[in-house]
């Protein structure tokens, strides 16, 4: 079995988190700043256990974090993991961008060239 190094955990959690469609609308929610976990939950038709679950995975993922405000425990964005799946992703998209110029290159030379025959 391979051993995953602790950045690749980090990274894997992250994606895993923003797969869920709800765990997004969350993130989206905290944007605009801190909220309870009741303020999170009141936009969707789920149980306070339900939201906590999604709650606990952002959480893990390093997505973000809980206050220490009484028994509100107000939740917060944590922009850190969602910068270093960005950092990860933006090497992608570099690679994609030279490919697709050499691709659009290479058209406008063929094009070039049917036009001369």
């Amino acid at each position: 079995m391979v051993k995953l190094l602790e950045s690749e955990e980090t990274l894997n959690a992250t994606f895993q988190a923003l797969a869920d469609p709800t765990r997004r609308k969350i993130l989206m929610q905290l944007v605009s700043g801190e909220a309870t976990v009741i303020q999170l939950a009141e936009p969707f038709q789920m149980s306070l256990p339900g939201i906590s679950k999604h709650l606990k995975v952002l959480e893990k993922a390093g997505l973000i974090e809980k206050g220490k405000a009484a028994q509100f425990r107000p939740c917060r964005l944590k922009v850190e993991a969602l910068k270093e799946a960005n950092d990860w992703l933006e090497q992608y998209k570099k690679l994609w961008e030279e490919r697709l110029d050499r691709l659009d290159a290479y058209l406008i030379e063929l094009q070039k060239s049917k036009g001369k025959n």
